[in-house]
């Protein structure tokens, strides 16, 4: 059993910047493929960012060059940076564990049935 929590959200000017942080208990998560998904109001959850246990990255397209992914397995955490931020990042952002460590190797990383736990959410609102 994997415990999420997630920290970091907040508002923002456009083009500011935030750093989310998803604190993990109840068993080690350097061994599995991490996630960052993000949900707008009236939107689907879509992923945005996998990290897998050897520190492969993959992002989204819309995010590609603004956001970044990381782990720090001392902390049993992953973070995600965001610059440049835009209006239209506003969402509710989530932190996701797989049940394997190699899903960012996948098409399937960006679907939230491929994860086993997830955390309660973060809001980050950008105001233009």
């Amino acid at each position: 059993q994997v415990r999420l929590v997630e920290s970091g959200g907040g508002s923002v000017q456009a083009g500011g910047s935030l750093s989310l942080s998803c604190a993990a208990s109840g068993n080690a998560v350097s061994r599995y493929s991490m996630a960052w998904f993000r949900q707008a109001p009236g939107k689907e959850r879509e992923g945005v960012a996998v990290i897998d246990s050897d520190g492969r990255t993959t992002y989204a397209d819309s995010v590609k060059g603004q956001f970044t992914i990381s782990r720090e397995n001392y902390k049993n955490a992953v973070n995600l940076q965001m610059i440049s931020l835009k209006p239209e990042d506003t969402a509710i952002y989530y932190c996701a564990c797989a049940g394997r460590s190699d899903l960012g190797r996948m098409i399937l990383w960006r679907y939230r049935n491929a994860y086993v736990y997830w955390g309660q959410g973060t809001q980050v609102t950008v105001s233009s």
